[in-house]
């Protein structure tokens, strides 16, 4: 695979990784059985709920903080499991927990961001698999704001960030003005506190 980005950081994007099957049932599953919350978050010093709905899935000893919130993970669920097994085998990375992101209409979205929290290590590795509505989701250079990419990940898609990616370029999903149907998110992440 090409790397996405034109430099300090790597970017793989595989379309199709889960088959149309795969991604309408797995969809559907984590929708209904997913233990979804809203949650406020601490954004330049002021409280403010999260656009969308989230969920901490992992082993039972890595919780995740960002934001101003800690998040203590629920078990993996078969679902999981199953898609984290798949990414695992591809990315040659063992995974210990995901943030899932519930994005229900186009209103729901994630502003510019790096994860780069400590518990992720020196150089984070994110397993990002999308299902539902495909979504445009972009990359900005975090020193040359110039720089941009923008990749629209569709249903049953994988995307691998890893490298210095964490510390160079930011990523957002942007509200939509047009009616877009739901989209769930997985980032799959190695906490090694």
């Amino acid at each position: 695979m090409q790397n996405l980005l034109p430099k300090d950081g790597e970017v793989y994007y595989y379309p199709d990784f889960f088959t149309k099957e795969e991604s309408d049932r797995l969809f559907q599953e984590l929708k209904t059985r997913v233990n979804w919350k809203q949650e406020p978050i601490k954004i330049f010093g002021r409280e403010v709920m999260q656009p969308r709905l989230t969920a901490w899935y992992g082993d039972d000893d890595k919780p995740y903080s960002y934001s101003g919130i800690t998040m203590h993970p629920e078990p993996w669920t078969p679902a999981l499991d199953l898609i984290k097994k798949r990414i695992e085998e591809l990315s040659g990375i063992r995974f210990t927990s995901a943030l899932l992101n519930y994005y229900r209409n186009q209103q729901d979205s994630m502003g510019w961001h790096r994860d780069n929290e400590k518990e992720l290590g020196s150089n984070p590795i994110i397993g990002s698999v999308s299902f539902g509505e495909a979504r445009e989701f972009q990359f900005r250079h975090y020193y040359d704001k110039t720089l941009k990419q923008a990749l629209l990940l569709t249903h049953g898609s994988f995307l691998l960030m890893k490298g210095s990616t964490q510390h160079y370029w930011e990523h957002a999903l942007p509200k939509r003005s047009r009616v877009l149907g739901g989209r769930i998110n997985l980032t799959f992440r190695k906490i090694y506190t």
